[in-house]
């Protein structure tokens, strides 16, 4: 071996490092970076409202140093989370919450929603996108609810596995009970149990804001199985429901949901060119100036009382 060859290896052999040592560097720091971000946005948004504002957002994101991606839902960390954050909320304050979820435990679910009906300030949640069947339930303890003029909300009817509640309850309309295994069975009583104490829950969180019969009619239609699990319920159809729903929303809470992205590799599956005069972050997103991926360098962070909270 030559030592012109020798030295040519350990400058590669050095620049490998290097390479090795920037990507750990970039994964370490990325995060915090967008974080801060984060928070910054949050804290914004508290100051403007003078609320606690929570958010709540599951999307699937890339984490851990070989990028795995992670798809999130509602979970009893969510729930003590925000029990937490609601806790630390004087009574007098108002609470903000940002949902995007697909959903998840309905314990957890529950127990957020409960919270937040005996918060004696006014519940705002903001649905940007989407919040689905546990993210619909805690909406419907707000005082008022602020959708995007295409977000969606859900039907909250129990799922057994992988079965609607509803359907196994059928099943013993359409089959003899001895024509059906032990195991179905005692799925279909668990499913019939479940259908009822999610419908209670659901009348008890609307009692002090609707008539009692709008409440329970209100109540069986987004819990009897009426659609499946993912119909999307529009902003028409939320009010023709009787749900106070709002067109309000803040627009940052767009640049928050933009600090979120999407888990992927490759060449992105949406391309679009921004309006004129907006730009795109370094991750191809589009932010209004004073936002986005270096919004804790153009935005001050001057945090609201107690704090801003975020359960992701």
């Amino acid at each position: 071996m030559t030592t012109r060859f020798r030295a040519l290896l350990k400058v590669g052999q050095a620049l490998l490092v290097i390479a090795v040592a920037l990507v750990i560097l970039g994964q370490c720091t990325g995060p915090a970076r967008l974080r801060a971000a984060r928070d910054d946005l949050l804290s914004e948004l508290q100051e403007q409202r003078g609320s606690r504002v929570i958010a709540m957002i599951h999307r699937e994101e890339s984490v851990s140093f070989f990028g795995v991606p992670v798809s999130t839902s509602i979970d009893i960390e969510d729930s003590e989370a925000i029990l937490r954050a609601i806790r630390l909320t004087p009574p007098d304050q108002p609470i903000d919450i940002i949902l995007h979820t697909p959903g998840g435990l309905v314990l957890a679910a529950e127990q957020i929603a409960h919270a937040l009906v005996q918060h004696p300030g006014r519940v705002t949640v903001f649905v940007p996108h989407y919040a689905m069947s546990g993210g619909t339930l805690i909406a419907l303890a707000a005082d008022s609810i602020v959708m995007d003029p295409n977000a969606v909300l859900g039907p909250v009817d129990p799922q057994i596995g992988d079965a609607p509640a509803a359907s196994l309850v059928a099943l013993g309309e359409l089959k003899r009970p001895s024509a059906i295994s032990d195991e179905t069975l005692i799925l279909m009583d668990i499913a019939t149990k479940a259908r009822a104490q999610v419908g209670v829950f659901v009348m008890d969180l609307l009692r002090e804001r609707l008539p009692a019969d709008s409440a329970a009619a209100l109540a069986a239609a987004l819990s009897e199985g009426r659609w499946t699990h993912d119909f999307p319920i529009m902003v028409e159809g939320a009010r023709v429901l009787g749900l106070p729903v709002s067109l309000s929303m803040p627009s940052i809470v767009y640049d928050l949901m933009d600090l979120y992205p999407q888990a992927g590799v490759g060449r992105p599956s949406v391309l679009y060119v921004p309006a004129p005069g907006r730009m795109r972050t370094s991750s191809g997103h589009p932010f209004h100036p004073g936002s986005g991926d270096d919004a804790g360098a153009r935005r001050r962070s001057r945090a609201a009382p107690g704090g801003a909270l975020q359960v992701h």
